[in-house]
């Protein structure tokens, strides 16, 4: 594991997602607050998520979707390359976003 990764979770599809320490404190204190306290269930919607949609703006772009009661986590990942991406942002929500659905949970 590189020195200022946080954390690298392989979602189903085969891509390992990572972020670093810095990167996660600046969505939960900056970008997301809301998100501080859901950290091992955006961990738990890159492991398995319900859904995984293409976004419609970038194909490398991916949201991953876990419902936790009536919201949802929402985890945006930029996949780079076949085997690897990273955490764009990651947020509570009650809407699933438009996109090509690639992946659902059986």
């Amino acid at each position: 594991m590189a020195i200022d990764e946080y954390f690298k979770i392989k979602t189903p599809l085969g891509i390992t997602i990572r972020t670093t320490k810095n990167y996660w404190q600046r969505i939960v204190t900056t970008k997301h607050p809301s998100i501080a306290r859901y950290e091992s269930e955006v961990k738990k919607t890159l492991k398995g998520p319900d859904q995984i949609r293409r976004s419609t703006q970038d194909e490398r772009v991916h949201l991953y979707y876990k419902s936790i009661g009536r919201v949802s986590i929402c985890v945006v990942a930029d996949h780079f390359s076949e085997k690897e991406g990273y955490l764009i942002t990651t947020y509570l929500t009650d809407r699933i976003k438009e996109g090509e659905q690639i992946y659902v949970k059986n």
